[in-house]
């Protein structure tokens, strides 16, 4: 634009946005570059711990069905630690079943989760082996300290087994429920 004065002219240019269109490009770019930083800093490695071959890990390698029993045996593991201080004794099965402790008691939870039927086995085990295998194996839950040695077999008529050392239930096919929790536990995904 040209403007006109007394005897001179002065020529005015626009005002134009390309200097604060480049001034806020750089902000964007400065807070992108310092977001990026911060979220590589802080960003969790992903760590894969890996299970033996004769183990499962409880939360990705068991069916919801057995997922419900393994949490429901954990649980109850401390009321039969109760029940046997008061009774010098491991409870039965029936004896927690007519407590209602799950998955001793048969109700349609149990029985949606494969039917087991439970024994005590000597000198301080619980084996219950399923009738549908297709929704859940079979389970045996060792009772000797404060926390339970939980194996799973997915076989069809399974037997109670004679020897229950770690290398007979191997031996058989059973195998070692295992529970791991690290920082991603909610963010797993399956592939």
């Amino acid at each position: 634009m040209t403007v006109a004065t007394r005897g001179s002219t002065h020529i005015v240019r626009p005002a134009g946005a390309g200097h604060e269109t480049l001034y806020v490009l750089l902000l964007c770019l400065i807070i992108l570059a310092v977001a990026g930083t911060v979220v590589a800093l802080h960003g969790e490695t992903e760590e894969v711990q890996t299970v033996a071959s004769h183990q499962l890990d409880a939360r990705r390698d068991l069916s919801a069905g057995e997922q419900g029993i393994y949490a429901d045996l954990r649980v109850t593991l401390d009321e039969i630690q109760l029940l046997q201080q008061e009774q010098n004794a491991l409870p039965t099965p029936a004896q927690l079943a007519e407590e209602g402790f799950a998955p001793f008691a048969q109700d349609a939870s149990s029985i949606s989760r494969g039917g087991h039927h439970w024994q005590l086995l000597e000198p301080s085990t619980y084996l219950g082996l399923s009738q549908v295998v297709e929704t859940s194996g079979s389970l045996l839950m060792r009772v000797s300290g404060a926390e339970p040695d939980i194996w799973l077999n997915r076989r069809a008529n399974l037997a109670a087994p004679s020897d229950l050392s770690d290398q007979a239930l191997i031996d058989a096919g059973w195998q070692q429920v295992v529970a791991q929790f690290d920082a991603g536990v909610t963010r797993q995904h399956r592939h």
